[in-house]
């Protein structure tokens, strides 16, 4: 008998029992949909890690001032430790030669206004390595450049959602707008930024896109701090030449601002490319639990496909010893079993991927969980429910061909 005749029988068989055949798809439907799903959302918190360390850098050290309290801020300057400053700055870049460059950042809160609008902001002090350090761009106009840091110019780049809330309707560039009770003027709009979660712990301090960045010389002459003993810079950038020299110099960073500052404990170091491989690692280790967990529903699957294989032979005895005996071998017997088997596998498994994929967008939509469906996802979740349907279909199969034709015929 030919392949395609022991397709159709095989499918007639499903179809003659559509009720049982959908019930036992079912394990397979939910569990490549499970698959589908739990990958996606590993897929896209995976991705949305990547971008948040993308803004810092995976070649940059970030050195940050630490938050002391009052008592402890006291102690480290009775000290004779400054804080953070230009001259760190200065003395990383003279000293480390696998330093290719280094963006000194202060940092000022205050209020934002223009005409009747206004908005608590972050006043973010740089110098044009700042931009190059971090590859931020500018959806309008031009960032910070080496004379407005020079000439202490009165100028200013607002991030996204600040351009917004203060220019609603009206075109930003050009405008000036007060900054506490310095008037600035507004040279670019930055690109939004993908907002910090605690994954970077005091690099989660603000929402980006609320920055607004002045010429550093500007900020530190116009505002002053909040405290008298408060360091003259908030964090301290380092490009490394080479991400292999990361850890190598951040110890001698270390090294320098422990001599420079007396030894007192006033700054943290933060390797964003280390983070990103811890990140990395227990993405990895999620998404492992996860596909396991879903996986449970395809082994669930498999087992209730080969549970209702085994009653169906046993159902139907009679019809496998009339067919032998009309000149069906063992082995077109195997395949009419194996071929349900496989067929409710598959067709389940076409369900269950679009239950995944339906399922995905839905998380997307309505929860917070960013997701991101990959054809590698698909594919084995998909692959994988046709395997279930071979392995678990191949047993009664064979119990249905060794089935004697003589004692079949006899079977009421």
């Amino acid at each position: 008998m030919q392949l395609k005749e022991q397709i159709k029988i095989g499918l007639e068989g499903l179809r003659v029992h559509r009720l049982r055949s959908v019930l036992t798809m079912l394990g397979i439907i939910f569990g490549v949909g499970a698959v589908i799903a739990m990958l996606s959302i590993g897929e896209g918190a995976k991705r949305e890690a990547l971008e948040k360390f993308k803004f810092l850098g995976v070649n940059n050290i970030i050195i940050r001032d630490k938050d002391l309290g009052e008592k402890e801020l006291e102690e480290a300057r009775a000290k004779f430790s400054r804080g953070l400053s230009l001259e760190d700055a200065e003395a990383i870049k003279d000293i480390i030669p696998t330093v290719a460059a280094v963006a000194p950042q202060a940092e000022f809160e205050t209020e934002a206004k223009y005409e009747d609008k206004s908005a608590k902001v972050t006043l973010v002090g740089v110098t044009s390595s700042y931009g190059e350090i971090l590859n931020y761009e500018t959806s309008q106009g031009e960032f910070l450049n080496d004379d407005h840091h020079r000439q202490e110019m009165r100028v200013c780049v607002l991030g996204a959602e600040v351009a917004k809330t203060l220019f609603p309707v009206q075109e930003p560039l050009g405008k000036r707008i007060k900054l506490d009770d310095q008037w600035f003027e507004v040279i670019g709009i930055m690109a939004s930024k993908t907002l910090f979660t605690e994954t970077v712990g005091e690099l989660a301090a603000r929402n980006l896109n609320q920055d607004i960045y002045l010429p550093l010389s500007s900020l530190l002459r116009r505002f002053d701090k909040e405290e008298d003993l408060a360091s003259e810079l908030n964090q301290l950038t380092v490009k490394v030449r080479d991400s292999q020299e990361l850890v190598e110099s951040a110890a001698i960073i270390r090294r320098i601002l422990e001599r420079r500052h007396h030894h007192n404990d006033d700054f943290d170091i933060v390797i964003p490319y280390e983070l990103l491989k811890q990140e990395e690692k227990e993405r990895r280790i999620y998404n492992m639990v996860l596909g396991s967990i879903a996986a449970i529903s395809l082994l669930v699957g498999g087992i209730g496909i080969m549970n209702i294989m085994l009653a169906t032979v046993l159902e139907r005895t009679r019809e496998i010893g009339i067919r032998r005996a009309l000149g069906a071998t063992r082995k077109e017997i195997l395949q009419q079993f194996l071929i349900e088997a496989v067929g409710l596998s598959l067709v389940g498994g076409i369900v269950g991927v679009i239950l995944g994929i339906s399922m995905s967008l839905v998380i997307n939509s309505f929860a917070e969980f960013k997701t991101a469906i990959t054809p590698i996802s698909v594919f084995v979740a998909f692959g994988v429910s046709g395997a279930v349907g071979i392995i678990f279909g191949t047993f009664p199969a064979k119990r249905a061909a060794e089935v004697n034709p003589i004692e079949a015929l006899r079977y009421e």
